[in-house]
């Protein structure tokens, strides 16, 4: 009996985690990873940097994603792989398409603990930001029974770029999302992971992404539910066929022709992927917005496998989304700080008072230069800055123009939509607990401006580029157990709160989201039911942008 012991456990150390090269065996191969420490101190078996598809590069670029082949020999997943190409975030490389894996329990010979997978698309407008370990780093989110996952896929004009034909379809960085998808399918359990519970998990550009994969038929039966934090693809942002005036700036900004799209993508091609990813700023119209530029497009059919077929609202009108439990939501201010930048930059703000026509499409993102946009417009302000001179008094009413439009609006009619339609639950939240810590601070001072974009994710992930690591002294501790577990317990089963009192979430009970009752969780200090979240200020955007043009 001893002498079966020992041998037991020499092959599970040496096979699969040894204190320092944690290896597992995939369909592709070998993979040695590291260890790194949680918060609580447990040891996190770390696999970064795992090709998953091959590098989308020379004949590949601009092309659907192709899955890696097999390797010979271990790979080594010690460090993260390369960001794709964007400006500032370094290193970059157009071989990107790579994706981490953290658990703190691997398989043995004798168990698979088969855990909940988190799968996370990371945000940052399909244009910039990555999955790397210091700016996703699992150090809070894996001390729960958790296996997760996050992916770097294709950004800009390599990922999303779309002229409407076969020379560029687009939506190239929702099928790298969805290879990576089907590489979890087939390799998590290598890693204690359970392929038949994973829960996406998207935040802006990445919450777009998670109900886009709500729709997409390449996406079905991959993952069984859905977390999109702040924002949604239902907004009321123009989505088309293509995004051709995209591809012809990008063409333009790098000194290639625009006048046919064979000749933008067979000159881009010759374009070194630094030079696409700095031109980023190049497409900035009125200061830094606007926000979102690329996005998935309702791709025409020659031939390929397409992502979208029809606009997202009218598949989510039909019901026609996969039905699995899903929660979306906000923070409190969202974008709203743009505002403050406004007001502080006397040429943004003449501009804006002066040329609200024109500016505000860009800065709230909707259609441009038609009648119906110039009455949208109107309405707008109207609504939200009344008809006179912008003054300092118009700070908050500009700053929900910013929170509702880039981000809020389209988490609404979301939550609504889809829990209209939906045979599982749909969960709505505000996050509106303020710690010490924020991505935008208020002028000259450490003060958080607010619960802006981004803040709830500090509590998520260890963000190291940008704040201190948390212990279990710090004040904000309570809240990572709180949203970790919350967002555990929904992928276990479905319910952010299936308990009805546990540690740490007290007596906090989740209710669904019906467009009869209207509840939303508010995650503050406590966790408490409310009801009619900004309902006066989405009812706007409700009037300037009916659904009847879908149904």
């Amino acid at each position: 009996m001893q002498l079966w012991f020992c041998v037991c456990l020499i092959y599970s150390i040496s096979g699969y985690a040894s204190a320092e090269n944690p290896r597992v065996t995939t369909s592709l191969g070998d993979v040695e990873g590291g260890i790194i420490k949680s918060l609580l101190g447990k040891s996190i078996y770390s696999f970064r940097g795992i090709r998953y598809a091959q590098a989308p590069t020379g004949d590949l670029r601009f092309q659907p994603p192709v899955p890696v082949e097999k390797w010979t020999g271990v790979y080594n997943a010690t460090v993260d792989g390369p960001m794709c190409p964007q400006p500032i975030l370094r290193p970059i490389s157009e071989d990107c398409l790579s994706l981490s894996v953290y658990t703190t329990e691997l398989p043995t010979k004798r168990h698979n603990p088969k855990r909940p997978v988190l799968f996370f698309i990371h945000p940052g407008g399909f244009y910039s930001m990555t999955s790397a370990s210091n700016w996703a780093g699992p150090q809070y989110f894996i001390d729960q029974d958790v296996v997760m996952v996050v992916i770097n896929y294709r950004l800009g004009s390599l990922g999303y770029m779309s002229t409407g034909d076969k020379w560029a379809p687009g939506n190239n960085g929702m099928k790298d999302q969805v290879i990576a998808l089907k590489w979890v399918k087939k390799n998590i359990a290598a890693f204690g992971g359970d392929p038949n519970l994973v829960t996406i998990v998207g935040y802006s550009a990445g919450g777009i992404s998670v109900t886009a994969h709500l729709l997409s038929s390449m996406s079905r039966g991959l993952f069984h539910r859905a977390i999109a934090m702040s924002d949604t693809v239902f907004g009321q942002w123009p989505i088309g066929n293509h995004q051709l005036n995209l591809a012809q700036k990008q063409a333009r900004l790098l000194g290639c022709p625009d006048d046919t799209s064979e000749k933008i993508v067979t000159c881009l091609k010759t374009k070194s992927a630094e030079e696409l990813g700095e031109s980023l700023r190049g497409f900035a119209e009125y200061g830094f917005d606007p926000v979102l530029l690329w996005t998935p497009v309702v791709e025409p059919d020659f031939g390929q496998e397409r992502f979208l077929t029809e606009h997202p609202l009218r598949s989510v009108l039909r019901g026609d989304f996969a039905k699995v439990p899903i929660i979306a939501g906000i923070t409190d201010q969202e974008f709203s700080y743009i505002a403050a930048e406004v007001f502080a930059n006397p040429k943004l703000l003449e501009e804006m008072d002066k040329d609200f026509d024109r500016v505000a499409p860009i800065a709230f993102v909707y259609e441009r230069n038609t009648t119906r946009s110039l009455s949208i417009s109107s309405e707008l302000r109207r609504a939200f800055l009344g008809n006179g001179p912008l003054t300092d008094s118009d700070r908050t009413g500009l700053g929900h123009l910013y929170a509702d439009g880039l981000v809020g609006f389209g988490v609404h009619r979301g939550v609504k939509l889809l829990s209209a339609k939906n045979t599982e639950c749909t969960y709505y939240y505000k996050f509106s607990y303020q710690g010490r810590y924020s991505h935008v601070k208020l002028p000259n001072s450490t003060v958080p401006y607010g619960v802006v974009h981004h803040d709830d994710l500090i509590y998520l992930f260890y963000i190291s580029q940008l704040f201190p690591k948390f212990n279990v002294t710090d004040p904000e501790y309570t809240m990572v157990r709180k949203l970790t577990t919350m967002w555990t317990n929904f992928a276990i089963t479905g319910n952010p709160t299936p308990h009805h009192h546990s540690e740490p979430l007290g007596n906090a009970h989740s209710i669904p989201y019906t467009p009869g009752k209207r509840k939303y969780m508010d995650i503050g200090n406590e966790l408490s039911m409310k009801q009619n979240l900004y309902e006066e200020r989405y009812s706007v955007w409700d009037k300037l942008f009916p659904l009847n043009a879908y149904q």
